[in-house]
């Protein structure tokens, strides 16, 4: 047990001095500048002038006063950014030195420590098909930290994924708007209604993890495959073109549904690859949010 401790704890502070190095040499400005203005908080009303928003009058004022008014509104000092972390079954692969799980750890923490050194507020819900864990947002390293240990060492009681089932959960445990990150391989469906309720109350930016070998089959004849979600278990026999091909259009097919659903919202997203250097596609991701 003390071993293990150790074990976690080297793990943590290999995260952390990583991540606290990215965030602070690469994600500071970037950061900044793409998320702020995103949170908008009322400050006052004031008389309509001619060209303003009619969509911002403040009817109940303009009632009492007999004379229109608008409200006036200031960026928010402090945001709360939420990561909702898919930790079902398909997390547990990776062909390249790194899990889709380590990806994402290592990932969450840069972003965590982007967003504690502008004095935002952090919190973590992980889901599988269910909500297995929520974090409710904080500031502070220690709180951070603490945010490290669980994606490192949390074991799901399930496999499966239900993003649908996050979302929810997200809209109705935060009231207030944030800028939230979903973090996921997207292996599910039918999560459109709770994808739009949630892109419409927060400002949600899709991240999707995979590996490269995901999209194809190698020729390695008949050859035994488990599925880490359901726990099924076949043979295939991947010497058959067809069935590598097959295998390949669905891949592509899952990639460009999951592509449509997020522009029709309207959400901001990435794709990161395990083994591969993430830093170059979240600060273009930043960057094109500044933009």
């Amino acid at each position: 047990m003390e071993q293990q401790n150790s074990d976690i704890l080297k793990k943590v502070r290999k995260i952390e001095i990583k991540a606290r190095g990215l965030s602070r040499q690469l994600f500071s400005g970037e950061y900044h500048s793409a998320f702020k203005g995103r949170g908008m908080a009322f400050s006052e009303v004031r008389e309509y002038q001619y060209g303003d928003d009619v969509r911002s009058i403040d009817w109940n004022v303009t009632a009492r006063l007999n004379h229109p008014y608008v409200k006036i509104f200031e960026e928010e000092r402090e945001l709360t950014v939420m990561l909702l972390v898919d930790v079902s079954g398909s997390n547990r692969f990776g062909t390249h030195h790194q899990f889709k799980e380590e990806l994402v750890a290592e990932v969450s923490a840069t972003i965590a420590f982007s967003a504690i050194q502008n004095n935002d507020k952090v919190g973590v819900i992980l889901f599988s098909d269910k909500i297995e864990k929520f974090i409710p947002p904080q500031k502070g390293s220690s709180h951070i930290l603490r945010i490290i240990r669980e994606l490192i060492t949390f074991r799901p009681s399930s496999n499966g994924t239900n993003i649908s089932e996050a979302l929810r959960y997200f809209s109705n445990v935060i009231k207030k708007r944030c800028t939230a990150f979903l973090l996921s391989d997207f292996y599910d469906t039918n999560y459109t209604d709770a994808l739009k309720i949630a892109a419409h109350k927060h400002d949600l930016v899709a991240i999707r993890i995979a590996d490269e070998k995901e999209s194809r089959l190698p020729d390695l004849g008949l050859t035994k495959f488990y599925d880490p979600e359901t726990g099924d278990t076949t043979w295939i026999d991947t010497s058959d073109a067809s069935i590598r091909k097959a295998f390949s259009d669905h891949y592509n097919e899952h990639v460009s549904q999951v592509e449509e659903q997020l522009r029709k919202y309207g959400i901001d997203q990435t794709v990161l690859f395990t083994g591969e250097d993430y830093v170059k596609q979240l600060k273009k991701l930043f960057e094109y949010r500044s933009a």
